[in-house]
């Protein structure tokens, strides 16, 4: 009987690929870089040094960590629906009514869906060349064309950052939503906050603008400012954050909006039921309390930051200018093989190639003994 079963199943093979939306059947998955798992099974021990996904290496706030354990106990019921305390939380950090945050799986899953509910066949999504990947993988989904704007030169002020005056170009009657990321992932790159409220007043008031800022708490320069200060003036304005950069709670996947109550009551209509888990709201609204262990998290990045950029510089390598917990480095020379090179010593960076960026890699901003460690490997191999 079962020998039957298989030789059924083996006589007529299904193309699940052609059963697919057309936008799907061409569509690649999220590419993590690496298979992390088996890299750690293979180094244990020592495991890799793991400088490649952008996460906080000084871990949760304590608060956090507490919160959750105090919420293990009811893990045999299902979280909030609603994430009422998580919004309430917010709500109160950003000054907005709670009808106006959304919460999400991770910023991620609100990006796709972004795309799903407000874009679709014949439709334009705009965004930036060397833009996060999700904004194409959500234009794709959709089934609507992904139009990309051109980056600034290298020898710009802002070397490959997003150029507002050609994302505001390339507009046209058929775009729904643009993806703007500030600051942005991979290059590490800005934009002002005055350049940005001339480029949202030239954008027409029905294309639905998303700023992702991620890594909005790591940036300290001058003329950096959060989108939220235009929130009221423009409905069409959409701010997402996570916290799993700054507030190192990548494991457990929380992502928010900020945007308009119609924007949001239009996307809870999709939102899965309990996206967000128990574990996470709680330990989310914990971490949001607690302004010392950010504010260590981010000095300790800051003065890595700085003192990482100007060490790979100081090896002749091409760092652009960073307002996040990493650095968009350019080697002179095949930076394919020397990714190869640093894994095979347990140095874990990520490959730029797929985002055209084939001479560089991203390296996350470690700890001290982490960055020392990357640097004496770099030599190592470029010896």
């Amino acid at each position: 009987m079962v020998s039957r079963i298989a030789d059924r199943a083996a006589a007529c093979p299904i193309d699940f690929a052609s059963l697919a939306r057309p936008g799907i059947r061409g569509l690649r998955a999220y590419d993590p870089g690496h298979d992390l798992v088996a890299l750690r099974r293979r180094f244990a021990p020592p495991l890799p040094v793991e400088l490649g996904s952008n996460e906080n290496p000084y871990g949760a706030s304590p608060r956090a960590r507490e919160a959750i354990v105090a919420a293990l106990h009811g893990i045999h019921i299902y979280p909030d629906p609603l994430g009422g305390d998580l919004k309430r939380a917010l709500a109160a950090k950003h000054a907005v009514d709670p009808s106006r945050i959304l919460l999400g799986n991770g910023s991620h899953e609100l990006l796709m869906q972004f795309g799903q509910v407000f874009s679709g066949e014949g439709d334009e999504v705009v965004a930036s060349q060397y833009g996060f990947a999700v904004y194409a993988l959500a234009a794709q989904a959709a089934g609507a064309k992904l139009v990309l704007a051109s980056a600034h030169a290298i020898d710009h002020a802002m070397p490959r950052g997003h150029d507002l005056d050609a994302i505001a170009a390339a507009v046209t009657p058929r775009t729904k939503l643009v993806y703007l990321a500030n600051p942005n992932n991979p290059t590490g790159t800005w934009f002002g906050a005055e350049d940005f409220a001339a480029f949202i007043d030239r954008v027409p008031h029905d294309v639905i603008v998303v700023v992702d800022e991620a890594y909005f708490d790591f940036a300290d320069a001058p003329d950096y400012a959060s989108a939220l200060r235009l929130a009221d003036g423009y409905p069409n304005l959409v701010v997402t954050r996570t916290f799993s950069k700054a507030y190192a709670l990548a494991g457990l996947r929380v992502g928010y909006a900020v945007a308009d109550p119609g924007f949001v009551a239009v996307m809870e209509r999709v939102r899965e039921s309990f996206n967000v888990n128990a574990l996470a709201l709680s330990a989310a609204e914990a971490a949001l309390g607690d302004d010392d262990h950010l504010t260590w998290c981010l000095q300790g990045n800051a003065a890595q930051r700085d003192a990482l950029a100007q060490a790979l510089r100081d090896r002749g390598c091409t760092v652009t200018p960073s307002q996040t917990n990493f650095l968009l480095v350019e080697f002179d020379g095949d930076a394919v093989a020397l990714e190869a090179e640093l894994v095979a010593r347990g140095m874990v960076l990520r490959p730029m190639a797929g985002y055209g960026l084939a001479t560089c890699l991203r390296i996350t901003i470690g700890t001290e003994s982490e960055n020392r460690r990357l640097l004496q490997v770099i030599d190592e191999v470029c010896a």
